[in-house]
C-alpha cells in the first residue's frame, strides 16, 4: 500500500469515527438530562438510582441511544427523559414490600404485624393457616347443630365467651398455624427456616437422616412467640392459653422412612420427619372437644373480666376459708354425736338387714364395681391442669334458633336416619325429591386420564323446619 492510500484510509476512518461520536451525542432536548447524568453518575454511579455505567462503551444510556440510531430498538425515540427509563431497584423494592399490605389486612397486633413484615413468607403462611383452619372446623362440625360457620360475625362473638366451641376454635387455629409454618419451612418459602435438622438419636446404625422433613421445632417456637402470652390474672386468659397450647402440642410429626437396597431389601433406610395430614389433626381435636372439662368460674370471670387473687391477698382468703370450714366442721361433729347416740340401735338393725341382702345379691348377680365419685371442678384459684384436654368455662347455648352465635338450624340439610332429630331440635324436617347428576362408572384409560359417565338419579333431601 502506498503512502497516498494509507493517508486516504486514515481520513476515511477518522470521518467514520467522528460520525459515530456525533450519532451518540445528545440532542438539544436531552442536553439537560445528559448534563445531569454526566455530573452525578459518570464518575461514581449510585445503584439506588438504577442507572449503571457500561464498562465498555461509557454508559447504558449511550448504548440505548446507539441502538436507537441504528434502528435496533424501535420503541425508543431519543426524546425520553431518564425518569421514564426502567429502574432496576424499583421493582425489587415493590416486590420486597408487597407482603406489607397483606399483613395490614389481617388486622394483627403490633408485635404480630412486625413479625409478619419481617419475612415475606409469613403473610402468605398466615392466610393459608386461617383458610385451612376454618375449612377443617366447618368439615368436622358439618353434622352438628353448631356447624362452625365461616361467617366472621358469629365466630367473633363465640371467641368472646368460654364455650366448648371457643376451646375448639383456639386449638384448631394454633394447630393450623403450626402445621402451615412447618410445611412452609420445608417447602423453602421462608427465609428464616429450612428443612428439619437431623435429630440426635442413638440407634441410627440401620438408617440415616435425609429428605426434607417438616420443621416442627421452628414452627412451635414461632407460633408461641406470635400468639404471645396473655395475662394470667383472670381464669379466661389461662383457659384460652391452655387450649392454644393443646393445639400446638397435638400437631406432632411422625418419622417417615424409605428403604434402599438390592431387590427391595431394606439394608439402609432414609428417614425424615413428616406432619400428620391436617384432617387427622382436626379429627383428634374433635375427639378432645367431645370430652372437654369444665372449670369453675364466677359470672364475670367467664367473660374474662374477673381477677384471681394472688400473693398475700390469696393467702388471706385461703385462711378465712379454712377458719370457716373448721367452725362448720365442729358444729357438724356435735350434731353427729347426738344423732349417733339416737341412731345406734336403728343402725344395728339396718346393718343386719343389709348383710342379708348383700349375701343374696352375691349369690344371684355378679358383684358390681363401685366407681369413685368424680373429682371436683377446678376453681378460679386452682392451677389449670397441664394435660391434653380442652377446657371451657360456661355451658354452650343450644344453637337451635338464630342468635349472635349462630344462624340456627332452620333449612339445614340433615340425614334422616342419623342426625335429623338432633339437628332440627325436635321441630321436624321437610322431604324433597331432586334429580342429581354425578360421575359414575369411572375407568382409568392408558395412560393418563380417567373416563366417567354422567348418571342421573333421584334422591331425597331432608331439611329442618323453621
Amino acid at each position: 500500500m502506498t503512502r497516498m492510500e494509507e493517508a486516504t484510509l486514515a481520513v476515511s476512518t477518522g470521518k467514520e469515527a467522528k460520525a459515530a461520536r456525533d450519532a451518540i451525542k445528545p440532542t438539544q432536548e436531552d442536553d439537560s438530562s445528559f448534563t445531569k447524568f454526566s455530573k452525578t453518575t459518570a464518575t461514581s454511579p449510585d445503584p439506588e438510582d438504577g442507572l449503571f455505567l457500561n464498562p465498555e462503551n461509557g454508559c447504558t444510556w449511550c448504548a440505548r441511544r446507539l441502538k436507537q440510531q441504528s434502528g435496533a430498538d424501535a420503541p425508543l425515540t431519543g426524546n425520553e427523559p431518564f425518569a421514564n427509563l426502567p429502574l432496576n431497584s424499583l421493582p425489587e423494592e415493590n416486590v420486597g414490600r408487597a407482603h406489607y399490605k397483606l399483613c395490614d389486612r389481617l388486622k394483627l397486633e403490633k408485635k404480630q404485624r412486625r413479625m409478619c413484615r419481617r419475612d415475606p413468607g409469613v403473610a402468605e403462611t398466615l392466610r393459608e393457616a386461617i383458610t385451612m383452619s376454618a375449612q377443617e372446623c366447618h368439615y368436622q362440625f358439618r353434622f352438628e347443630r353448631w356447624n362452625c360457620p365461616l361467617e366472621g360475625r358469629h365466630r367473633a362473638n363465640i371467641l368472646k365467651r368460654g364455650f366448648k366451641e371457643t376451646a375448639f376454635l383456639y386449638a384448631i387455629s394454633s394447630a393450623g398455624l403450626t402445621h402451615a409454618m412447618a410445611k412452609a419451612c420445608s417447602a423453602g418459602r421462608m427465609e428464616r427456616c429450612t428443612c428439619d435438622e437431623a435429630p440426635d438419636l442413638e440407634n441410627r446404625k440401620a438408617w440415616q437422616w435425609g429428605g426434607c422433613g417438616d420443621n416442627i421445632k421452628y414452627a412451635n417456637k414461632f407460633v408461641r412467640d406470635f400468639l404471645g402470652k396473655r395475662s394470667n390474672k383472670d381464669l379466661r386468659a389461662r383457659v384460652d392459653m391452655h387450649n392454644t397450647n393443646v393445639g400446638i402440642k397435638i400437631t406432632k410429626g411422625n418419622i417417615t422412612c424409605k428403604c434402599h437396597g438390592v431387590s427391595g431389601s431394606c439394608t439402609v433406610r432414609t428417614c425424615w420427619r413428616q406432619l400428620l395430614p391436617f384432617h387427622e389433626i382436626g379429627a383428634n381435636l374433635k375427639l378432645l372437644y367431645e370430652n372437654t372439662s369444665k372449670v369453675g368460674s364466677s359470672t364475670n370471670e367467664a367473660t374474662g373480666e374477673g381477677e384471681i387473687a394472688t400473693g398475700r391477698r390469696q393467702q388471706q382468703q385461703q385462711q378465712q376459708q379454712q377458719q370457716q370450714q373448721q367452725q362448720q366442721q365442729q358444729q357438724q361433729q356435735q350434731q353427729q354425736q347426738q344423732q349417733q347416740q339416737q341412731q345406734q340401735q336403728q343402725q344395728q338393725q339396718q346393718q343386719q338387714q343389709q348383710q342379708q341382702q348383700q349375701q343374696q345379691q352375691q349369690q344371684e348377680q355378679p358383684q358390681q364395681q363401685q366407681q369413685p365419685p368424680p373429682p371436683p371442678l377446678p376453681g378460679p384459684n386452682d392451677q389449670i391442669p397441664r394435660t391434653m384436654t380442652l377446657l371451657h368455662i360456661e355451658d354452650s347455648p343450644s344453637f337451635c334458633r338464630p342468635s349472635k352465635y349462630s344462624s340456627g338450624t332452620a333449612a339445614r340439610t340433615c340425614y334422616k336416619d342419623n342426625n335429623c332429630d338432633a339437628i332440627c331440635c325436635g321441630r321436624g324436617h321437610n322431604t324433597e325429591s331432586r334429580e342429581v347428576t354425578r360421575p359414575c362408572q369411572c375407568q382409568v384409560r392408558w395412560c393418563c386420564y380417567v373416563e366417567c359417565k354422567q348418571c342421573t338419579q333421584r334422591e331425597e333431601v331432608y331439611t329442618c323446619k323453621g
